[in-house]
């Protein structure tokens, strides 16, 4: 059974993001005294009282967007609506009405849905008694609560379980795979979210920095389910502007790498590798994330270079990443997408592979053979005696060794090298740890 949607709406400045980030008990919307920072549809699963429902926060309705995106809010702020099956309605209690409140109303009446009216900002009881104005909007009694504090937000969820018109006490089944879109500004993040969603999911501008939070997609393929994680694009620190905004944005795209099961690393085909893409690469090889480099644009430059050619170039500019695949695509048309998706596929199976130790060890045994470890000088000869699998995802492999120090990192790179020739591991990345042997009991 599908969940039910319960879309926040609201204007500007009134605690949406804030109302959602408190029911759904941690920081998801960026909450920011400027007005216009959320844009898109932000959404998460809730659990009250063992019922389910998806929570989307949306933009602030009739907001004038400096980057001329307000047409582009509206449309999120729509479809929002169009999904779902109650409305909460949100309204500064220290304000009272104000004419895009009422604007609002008239909207909220055209789509025929239920509505909450929720009286924000109440932070004491004694100021309840200011709600009564908004008996006017035509939506029922209002309730009051702060989102700042957390009062009367129990209540709240009480009543949005009582109000829906259908809800569902079954868990939601676990996503199969979360996939990151990252990537610097303006290399179709958004774009090629929506291809993957087969909807107008995130807004799409040539504005750079139109996306400024970490959207979650929900989204199924093939009876599978897929997160896409659509990120703002990352870009210099000393370029940033020293705001909460996109501090927030660019810290939040760095955790969406860490919670991803697959990143998916986007380039644009016609714009040179830069020193931020390389940043990106090194985090994403640093956390042992899987990933696919994904070569966005590419009808417009697949006349200047062959896919042979441009894998040459990235493999010198992405040292750290040479294992990952390349993926050539054109989201605006939605090529290769799919294969795309195969693809992380893949490596999510390979990275949640596991091997026998019997396995893993004929493994070493020939590579032993092939190359076996140099003594250093000074120092002592390195031997390996066994080693063994201790986790998926990335798969990690103890190698029990008489002396850890006496394996340089140069033969350490070597093993992962061939160890991923070896075993089910090619295109992931293998955490390698180094335990020297207990001493045999005399």
């Amino acid at each position: 059974m599908a969940l039910p949607i319960v879309a926040i709406v609201g204007r500007p400045n009134v605690g949406k993001s804030s109302l959602f980030n408190a029911l759904a008990r941690k920081l998801i919307s960026i909450v920011e005294p400027t007005a216009g920072v959320t844009r898109d549809r932000i959404s998460t699963i809730i659990d009250t009282d063992d019922s389910y429902f998806e929570l989307v926060d949306t933009g602030g309705f009739g907001i004038e967007d400096h980057d001329k995106l307000t047409e582009h809010v509206e449309a999120q702020i729509a479809q929002a609506l169009e999904q779902a099956q109650l409305v909460l309605f949100i309204v500064d209690i220290q304000a009272g009405i104000t004419p895009l409140d009422q604007k609002m109303t008239q909207l909220l009446r055209a789509h025929t849905l239920p509505a909450i009216v929720i009286a924000n900002k109440a932070d004491s009881p004694k100021q309840d008694a200011q709600s009564a104005e908004f008996y006017a909007l035509g939506f029922g009694e209002p309730l009051c609560v702060s989102a700042l504090h957390g009062r009367n937000l129990q209540d709240l969820r009480d009543t949005i379980i009582e109000k829906l018109p259908t809800h569902t006490a079954e868990r939601p089944a676990d996503t199969a795979m979360k996939l990151a879109v990252i990537g610097k500004r303006n290399v179709g993040k958004s774009t090629f979210t929506n291809s993957l969603t087969g909807e107008y999911r995130v807004i799409v501008s040539d504005v750079p920095g139109t996306t400024r939070d970490a959207i979650d997609v929900r989204f199924e393929k093939d009876g599978r389910s897929f997160i896409a994680i659509d990120t703002a694009g990352v870009r210099k620190k000393g370029k940033m502007v020293a705001t909460s905004i996109e501090y927030y944005s660019y810290t939040r795209a760095l955790r969406s790498i860490r919670r991803a099961d697959i990143v998916l690393l986007l380039l644009d085909a016609i714009a040179e590798i830069s020193q931020v893409d390389k940043k990106i690469a090194r985090t994403v090889a640093d956390l042992y994330k899987p990933c696919i480099i994904v070569v966005n644009k590419w009808d417009r430059a697949k006349d200047r270079a062959t896919t042979e050619q441009y894998h040459e170039y990235i493999n010198k500019m992405f040292t750290g990443l040479d294992y990952a695949p390349i993926s050539f695509i054109t989201a605006t048309e939605g090529k290769n997408v799919q294969s795309l998706l195969d693809l992380a596929g893949a490596l999510y199976k390979q990275s949640h592979a596991t091997i026998t130790t019997g396995l893993l060890n004929k493994a070493l045994t020939a590579i032993t053979s092939e190359r076996a470890p140099s003594a250093r000088r000074k120092v002592g000869l390195p031997k390996i005696y066994y080693g063994t699998q201790v986790a998926q995802a990335p798969p990690t492999l103890i190698l029990f060794v008489n002396n850890p120090s006496f394996l340089d990192e140069n033969y350490q790179r070597f093993l992962i090298n061939r160890l991923r020739d070896l075993l089910p591991f090619p295109e992931v990345p293998i955490r390698l740890l180094l335990r020297p042997r207990r001493p045999e009991p005399e």
